[in-house]
This record gives structure tokens, C-alpha cells and sequence, in this order.
């Protein structure tokens, strides 16, 4: 919950002068609800394109407050967040819930980021596979292997996010090759190894190149880093140079 229309179109424009053109990497903005329709018009010409923060599993209804998907499609938005650990926490969404928000999404044309990760207790208490296998398994209930391409999984340890601390980069691969192992079981090898899976526990240009290094991390899901133009180029370009 950061930037307001024009303070998200004033971020977006410097994005956009780096990273219009970007196409060895596929960049993606999630600006809040408020911002979706102005931060889209000003990538509309460049190869970045547009998420969502969240959303409804319903369609339309008495649902005061909430965001469909089909509303999100008007907008020309192509991904969503979904199940990420402030939702979880804050508001409580559960992996049934999260699992009917993929389903719909999916349905809709959308390309779910699916967030999974663990807390500190779950760490502590040597739970961190077993808590991201279920959440994982759980929100993925019903999606297709043909679906696949059109899913992304986030990798979101709770306890390294907005701390500033990191998952040193094997213990983020080691989570990342349990997901990829997972996907593998539930889609198939050729699928799972389609799934790209983002790493979201404080990555930031410092130590963007170390995470990317790993084999199973594909990406960043970029929140605090993000809200600076020159840090979350820095993070995409450290990702271009991996993909050449």
C-alpha cells in the first residue's frame, strides 16, 4: 500500500525510460488498485506489463469492497498476487481460499503469482519444506499440467521480508528445488520446469546476483526494493544478464 496515481506514474515513467524495452527478462508492476488504470496507460508502448495485488474468487456480487477479475482484464492487467504472507497474516486468507482466487484467475485469462513461504517459528521449528509443500499442494488443488506456463510460484520466506534480513542464497534454493520437485510430481517434469519460481524475501541489488545464480531461482518478487526506481532496474538487470 504505497504510491497514489500520480506518485505511482511518476515511479513508473523512470521504470519504463530503463526498462521499456527490456525483452531477455519479462518485467511486471503490481501498483495498488488506485493506480492500475494510470501506471497501465504509461507502459502501454513498452514491453513492461501489469499485476495486480490481489483479488476475488467471485465474479461480481455483494461483495463490498472487492476486485474480480474480470475487472482486473478491463484493465489490461496480465498477472495477479495471490496468497501473499500480509493476506495471509492480516486478513487471514487460508490456502482453500487462496486455491479458489487461482482457479479464477486462471479461468480469467490471468496469470496467478502464487505466494508461498514460511515464518520464523515454521524455521525455527525445522518446518519450512513441510509448510510451503502444503501451502504449495494446497493452493495448486485443481490446476491443470496445460495450465502450467501460465503460473507462477513466489517463494516468500516471512521472516526476510521488509527486514532487511535474506535466506542466504542456499537456503532460498533449497526451498526453490523443493517447490520445482513438487511442481514436478503434480504437473509433470516438462511442465514444472515452465513454472518460473521468484524469489520475495528482501532481494535487492546487493545481492540480486547471488540469488539469481541459483538454479531453481527464475526471478524476484520485488516489494520494498521496488519503490525506487534505480533499485528495482538495478534487480531487473542483474535477472537480464542471468537470462543472456
Amino acid at each position: 500500500m504505497n504510491k497514489n496515481a500520480s506518485e505511482g506514474v511518476e515511479l513508473t515513467q523512470d521504470i519504463v525510460s530503463e526498462l521499456g524495452s527490456e525483452t531477455s527478462v519479462s518485467v511486471v508492476i503490481c501498483p495498488p488498485f488506485t493506480a492500475l488504470e494510470s501506471v497501465g496507460k504509461t507502459i502501454a508502448e513498452s514491453n513492461i506489463q501489469l499485476g495486480a495485488q490481489n483479488m476475488n474468487a467471485e465474479a461480481s456480487g455483494a461483495f463490498t469492497g472487492e476486485i474480480s477479475a474480470e475487472m482486473l482484464r478491463s484493465l489490461f492487467v496480465t498477472h495477479i498476487i495471490l496468497g501473499h504472507s500480509e493476506r495471509r497474516a492480516l486478513y487471514h486468507e487460508d490456502d482453500e481460499l487462496v486455491n479458489g482466487k487461482v482457479l479464477a484467475a486462471l479461468a480469467n485469462n490471468l496469470k496467478p503469482i502464487l505466494c508461498v513461504g514460511e515464518t520464523l517459528e515454521d524455521r525455527e521449528a525445522a518446518q519450512t519444506l513441510s509448510v510451503v509443500s502444503t501451502q504449495v499442494r494446497k493452493g495448486l488443488e485443481g490446476v491443470t499440467p496445460d495450465q502450467a506456463e501460465n503460473l507462477v510460484v513466489a517463494y516468500e520466506p516471512v521472516w526476510a521480508i521488509g527486514t532487511g534480513k535474506t535466506a542466504t542464497p542456499e537456503m532460498a534454493q533449497e526451498v526453490h528445488k523443493a517447490i520445482r520437485d513438487l511442481l514436478t510430481e503434480l504437473l509433470g517434469q516438462e511442465k514444472a520446469d515452465k513454472v518460473r519460481i521468484l524469489y520475495g524475501g528482501s532481494m535487492k541489488p546487493e545481492n540480486a546476483d547471488e540469488l539469481l545464480a541459483q538454479p531453481d531461482i527464475d526471478g524476484g518478487l520485488i516489494g520494498g526494493a521496488a519503490l525506487l526506481a534505480r533499485s528495482f532496474v538495478g534487480i531487473v538487470k542483474a535477472a537480464a544478464k542471468k537470462a543472456r
